[in-house]
C-alpha cells in the first residue's frame, strides 16, 4: 500500500508529463481511479490498486495526445483524412506505448497489467464502423470488415481490479456522449455496457462472479449519477435604469 500510494503522487515524473501533455486524458483517468476505487472496495477488492491502476492506464496516449478525443481542443478529428485502418493503428499503440513507459520508469508489475488489460480484446466499434461504411461507399460490399481486425490485442482482465476499470473506462465514455444523461439513461448505459463485455467474454479469465457484478454496477451507476447530477438555472439580474446609465 505504501507503495500504491507513492506512485499516486502526482508529483511522479509519469503523472507530470500525463497531466502537461494529455490534460484531457488526465482528467479523465482521475475520475476513473474514483469510480473503480469505490466499486473495488463495493465487493471488497483492492480499492487504492483499482485507483492508482486507473491513473496510469492511458499513460501511453502522452505519446500522441492530439489523437484522443478528449485532448482536441476543437470539434476538427486529428484522424481527419485518415484511413480508419491507419487511425485504428494509433488507437491500438497506447497500450504498446504505455508498457513501454511503465518500464521505462520501472512501474510495479501489478500496475502494468491495468495498462495491458483495461480494453481486453474488445472491439474498436467507430473506426470498425468508419471501415465498414468506406467499404459500402467504394462498391466493395462484398468484402466483409471482419471484427478480428479491429479488436485489441489483450490479453483480457485477469484479476477483479483490472476488470472493474475495464467496466468504468467503458460507462464513463458512454455516459459522457449521451445528450441528456439523466438518472435513468445513466442506468441504461451502465448495464448495457457491462452485460455487452459479459456476453463478449471479457471477464472469461478473472474470478469476479455475477453477484458482484451486479454490485458493481449499483456503484457505477451512483458513482456517474452524482457526476451529472442535474442544476438549476440562475434567473438574470434586471439592472436598475441608473446603473444602465452609469
Amino acid at each position: 500500500n505504501l507503495t500504491l500510494l507513492e506512485w499516486a503522487d502526482t508529483s511522479q515524473p509519469l503523472l507530470r508529463e500525463l497531466i502537461e501533455k494529455a490534460p484531457g486524458t488526465w482528467q479523465h483517468s482521475h475520475l476513473l481511479g474514483s469510480m473503480a476505487e469505490a466499486a473495488a472496495e463495493e465487493i471488497e477488492a483492492n480499492g487504492l490498486l483499482a485507483r492508482v491502476g486507473a491513473y496510469y492506464h492511458d499513460i501511453g496516449k502522452t505519446c500522441k495526445p492530439n489523437y484522443f478525443v478528449e485532448n482536441q481542443p476543437s470539434k476538427v478529428s486529428a484522424h481527419r483524412g485518415l484511413a480508419p485502418t491507419m487511425s485504428l493503428l494509433v488507437i491500438l499503440a497506447h497500450v504498446k506505448d504505455g508498457l513501454a513507459l511503465a518500464r521505462e520508469h520501472r512501474l510495479p508489475p501489478a500496475i502494468h497489467r491495468f495498462i495491458s488489460e483495461h480494453h481486453g480484446t474488445t472491439l474498436v466499434r467507430y473506426f470498425h464502423a468508419m471501415a465498414t461504411q468506406e467499404a459500402k461507399a467504394s462498391g466493395r460490399r462484398e468484402r466483409q470488415i471482419s471484427e478480428s481486425e479491429f479488436r485489441y490485442p489483450g490479453p483480457k482482465p485477469k484479476s477483479k481490479e483490472t476488470a472493474i476499470l475495464m467496466l468504468c473506462d467503458g460507462v464513463e465514455g458512454m455516459v459522457r456522449s449521451l445528450q441528456d444523461p439523466t438518472p435513468g439513461r445513466i442506468e441504461g448505459a451502465v448495464h448495457d455496457v457491462l452485460m455487452d463485455r459479459l456476453m463478449d467474454g471479457q471477464f472469461d479469465d478473472c474470478d469476479i462472479t455475477l453477484k458482484e457484478l451486479a454490485r458493481v454496477e449499483l456503484s457505477l451507476v451512483k458513482s456517474l449519477q452524482a457526476i451529472h447530477h442535474g442544476r438549476i438555472s440562475y434567473p438574470k439580474v434586471e439592472e436598475s435604469t441608473e446603473a444602465r446609465t452609469a
